[in-house]
């Protein structure tokens, strides 16, 4: 799995109000992401910048892709250790700051956290240690200049 990896998808605006860009009030933010073979998706900026707050924000986008991406990770990394997760669900939660008067801002931190169901107490603290292991081996992750913070949960469920 080593190399290079390019993503192609299509972002398009759908918010022209028929006068398009003539003043910040005159449009929507609305797009769609599209991905060959695979559903659209309609989005909006944030409603804090004149979003739709019914579609997704390129905010939320970067936090569920770090949460997303871990996950993955740490589901491979428990099958390879053999840890047996039976459910997983993360409430991941990030904040973003405006730090100027033009608008520039800039994600400080994002908190990953999971509960996890597993079938073995005296596994739990190993479970534990491999959400180091699933952080360095993130794509998001190191891709990211700000930090990324885990409290995870854990459920003991020996029925599987």
């Amino acid at each position: 799995m080593k190399g290079q990896h390019h993503y192609k998808l299509t972002i398009k605006w759908t918010g022209n109000n028929g006068t398009g860009t003539s003043h910040a009030a005159a449009y929507e933010r609305s797009h769609t992401l599209s991905v060959k073979g695979k559903p659209d998706i309609f989005c909006s900026s944030d409603p804090a910048f004149r979003g739709d707050d019914t579609m997704y924000n390129p905010e939320e986008w970067l936090v569920a892709s770090i949460s997303s991406c871990h996950m993955l990770w740490y589901l491979h990394l428990c099958a390879d250790a053999g840890i047996i997760v039976t459910n997983y669900v993360d409430n991941p939660e990030g904040t973003m700051v405006e730090a100027s008067a033009e608008g520039k801002g800039r994600f400080t931190e994002v908190t990953l956290r999971p509960t996890i169901t597993i079938t073995d107490a005296a596994k739990e603290e190993k479970a534990l240690a491999l959400h180091h292991q699933a952080h360095e081996k993130c794509f998001i992750a190191n891709s990211c200049n700000f930090p990324i913070h885990h409290a995870p949960v854990f459920i003991i469920d020996s029925v599987v």
